[in-house]
Parts: C-alpha cells; sequence; structure tokens
C-alpha cells in the first residue's frame, strides 16, 4: 500500500527543462547529434577531429548551459588552441 502512495506522489510534473543531446549516427561522412528535439550535421572536413576519435570518445557527450558540447575525452578540448570554434 505504501508503494502504492508513494508512485503517485513521485509522479512526473510537467516537461523537463533540462537540454538532451544524444548521437544519432556517425556515418563515413560525419556524426549526426540530436540536441532538444532538432537535429544537426557535423561533417568531417569541417571537425576533423573527430576522424581519430573512437565510438567510445564520441558518445560521452556532454552539454552545458543549453549551449555548449563538450567531449571530455577528445584532443581538441585538451589543446584547444590547435581547432577553432565551431558554431553550429
Amino acid at each position: 500500500m505504501w508503494l502504492k502512495n508513494m508512485l503517485k506522489k513521485s509522479k512526473k510534473l510537467g516537461k523537463s527543462i533540462l537540454a538532451k543531446v544524444e548521437i544519432q549516427n556517425i556515418s563515413n561522412y560525419g556524426i549526426w547529434l540530436l540536441i532538444d528535439e532538432k537535429e544537426f550535421f557535423m561533417p568531417f572536413d569541417e571537425f576533423s577531429w573527430f576522424l581519430k576519435a573512437n565510438i567510445e570518445q564520441i558518445y560521452n557527450v556532454e552539454f552545458f548551459h543549453d549551449k555548449h558540447l563538450h567531449w571530455p575525452d577528445l584532443e581538441s578540448i585538451k589543446h584547444p588552441h590547435l581547432y577553432p570554434l565551431k558554431f553550429l
């Protein structure tokens, strides 16, 4: 009985305000991202540092402040002066 009452109290209230990022696909040409229900494509000819990344490194992506993508495992993050900033 107490579990039933707890489940009633813990119902989800409204839509989440947290932005989500999801890797949708990795092809020979680039990476498809889904960010808050909007799709973006990052071609390897513009984001070349992803060519040397493994799948695990690409999927380890974080999204900050509703505008910053961050791949903590990639070299571009460790040495940003070697890589130009890009805007999606």
